[in-house]
């Protein structure tokens, strides 16, 4: 009996100790095989895939707790995530954000100077957002969203207020500048480091 509770005791304390691995690398090419352990806190395993003038850039890593799935597409540029949560998980590539058929949905975008110009929403992006980026010189970013990227962008800080509305061009049209790559960066800088 001693020698089943000891056995019992040892396999406890050795998969409390188990720590997710995941994928982790960035590629032009596709091919990934670079794996990491995660640290405390990162319970997910990520694969995002952003695709701007024609060119997409896979990513795979370790993520935090908050890691929803769906894509964004802000005229300019799309990315998608897919998030799983057990060893390696992340082996195939998210979703290539060009490929989505529009699913009959509008939202503005900006382009530089203007919000005015419009977007056809494609897969889950059931969505409209608007938020501004706080920074040296805000940045005012609009476009479409899944449902589940949108209710987890409020717990994602340095991204300032974002508004999320269904039903086309709910996000409404004004001047204003913007930048794609800062908010990838903005996004995947909270996922990876936290």
């Amino acid at each position: 009996m001693d020698l089943q509770i000891s056995l019992f005791l040892l396999c406890i304390l050795f998969t409390a100790g188990h720590s997710l691995n995941c994928y982790d690398c960035t590629s032009l090419t596709g091919s990934c095989t670079q794996t990491s352990q995660c640290s405390t806190g990162f319970t997910n395993c990520l694969s995002v895939a952003v695709t701007v003038n024609s060119t997409t850039v896979k990513l795979k890593s370790c993520a935090p707790s908050v890691c929803p799935s769906g894509s964004i597409n802000l005229g300019i540029g799309r990315g998608s995530f897919q998030c799983c949560n057990t060893d390696l998980c992340n082996n195939q590539d998210a979703p290539d954000p060009s490929t989505n058929a529009p699913n009959g949905n509008k939202c503005y975008y900006c382009d530089g100077n203007t919000c005015s110009n419009t977007v056809s929403c494609s897969g889950t992006e059931d969505r409209c957002f608007n938020t501004t980026v706080p920074g040296v010189q805000s940045q005012v970013l609009k476009g479409c969203v899944s449902k589940s990227i949108c209710d987890a962008s409020t717990l994602v800080p340095g991204l300032g207020s974002i508004s999320c509305c269904s039903g086309n061009l709910c996000n409404g049209a004004e001047s204003v500048s913007q930048s794609f790559l800062f908010l990838c960066c903005s996004l995947l800088s909270f996922i990876l480091l936290h």
